[in-house]
């Protein structure tokens, strides 16, 4: 698939200015066991006063290294600190100084429980604020969060922040830069469905015949082919060769009426048992995930009890990361990068009137 600009790429150019709260704060290093590796992590604290809670911080699907100078996460922290909460973080496997090799593709159930032995430490150690946990998660994160939340029905707080809704987010960020490339709404979901349904003939031991017949119009379209890194076609030799090669491997199920892969079964229910409150903060101009359609089964699930409280913020000029933006597309140039405008004052008000922060 198609690379897109990593979160870490953009933090990286993010103008110093953008960090909020001037609160001095001090970091210790905090480190944990998960599968064997030990895993490199920090935390944030307000030097001024006991911190209230500790946010856990989930990053995205990519590489981290929070022991450099990460403007994105930065801002975060200090104004997280500013409200008198902690920020916990850590390293990926094989990222920073954490032992083990990066795997890209962690599954999202691994990644809930790296996640829950991360509490566990927190609370084995009784570092100041454990008695309220949060979590503030972005894209990838949104599979991840309502998991650990299903295992520790105690987490106080959950922000989303581009959230996903249970389904592989790919299809549609394909389907986006189609229409980005100059397809129209119908070509781009014509493209989309042969593509997914072509996927499906082909791990289910469909034949070479059937799949180029699914994929007709896909296949003879010079972008998708260069987007999809198909150049030069795909053989009737390889096509049977590459099925036979992940016969039997393949541990994921599709969603039958998208034909998306589905990344946390029954992620329905998953959101339906989450008591506690949460802020859903989404880009209208997010390639990368369907805003839309996550905002609306949270409000199917998450938002049918009062109790939960279900808080929603969208900005029209925010892109997958909530930066300013015009079309929000990976392609896009972005001469001045900063975050939308109310963006990080959204997060402060609404944890403090949850009785959060201070």
């Amino acid at each position: 698939m198609k690379k897109i600009i990593t979160l870490s790429v953009i933090c990286s150019l993010l103008s110093p200015a953008l960090l909020f709260g001037q609160e001095k704060m001090k970091t210790d290093t905090l480190n944990f066991v998960f599968e064997g590796k030990k895993l490199s992590g920090f935390i944030d604290m307000p030097v001024s006063r006991d911190p209230s809670a500790i946010i856990i911080i989930v990053p995205g699907h990519e590489r981290t290294n929070f022991g450099e100078s990460f403007w994105y996460y930065d801002s975060l922290f200090s104004n997280f600190e500013s409200l008198g909460i902690s920020c916990f973080r850590w390293d990926k496997a094989g990222c920073g100084k954490s032992e083990g090799e990066y795997n890209h593709n962690q599954t999202v159930q691994s990644s809930a429980k790296e996640i829950i032995a991360a509490i566990e430490e927190l609370k084995r150690r009784k570092i100041n604020g454990y008695a309220k946990i949060g979590l503030w998660g972005i894209s990838r994160a949104g599979y991840i969060c309502p998991l650990v939340i299903q295992e520790y029905p105690s987490i106080a707080f959950w922000i989303s922040v581009s959230g996903t809704d249970g389904l592989d987010s790919s299809p549609y960020q394909i389907e986006s830069d189609f229409r980005f490339a100059g397809k129209s709404e119908s070509e781009a979901k014509l493209l989309i469905t042969e593509y997914l349904r072509g996927g499906e003939l082909f791990e289910n031991g469909g034949t070479y015949e059937e799949f180029l017949k699914a994929e007709q119009h896909l296949l003879k379209d010079s972008f998708c082919i260069a987007y999809l890194g198909m150049v030069g076609g795909i053989t009737k030799d390889v096509y049977y060769k590459e099925q036979e090669s992940i016969k039997g491997k393949i541990l994921y199920k599709r969603d039958e009426k998208t034909k998306a892969v589905i990344m946390v079964p029954d992620f329905k229910e998953v959101l339906n048992r989450i008591q506690c409150p949460v802020l859903a903060i989404n880009g209208e101009k997010d390639y990368v995930v369907d805003w839309r359609r996550t905002l609306a089964l949270y409000k199917e699930t998450i938002g049918t009890n009062n109790s939960r409280k279900l808080t929603v913020k969208t900005f029209p000029d925010g892109n997958h990361s909530l930066l300013k933006c015009k079309t929000g597309a990976s392609s896009e140039a972005i001469d001045k990068r900063e975050f939308c405008e109310g963006y990080i004052e959204t997060m402060t008000t609404w944890l403090k009137e949850k009785g959060f922060g201070e």
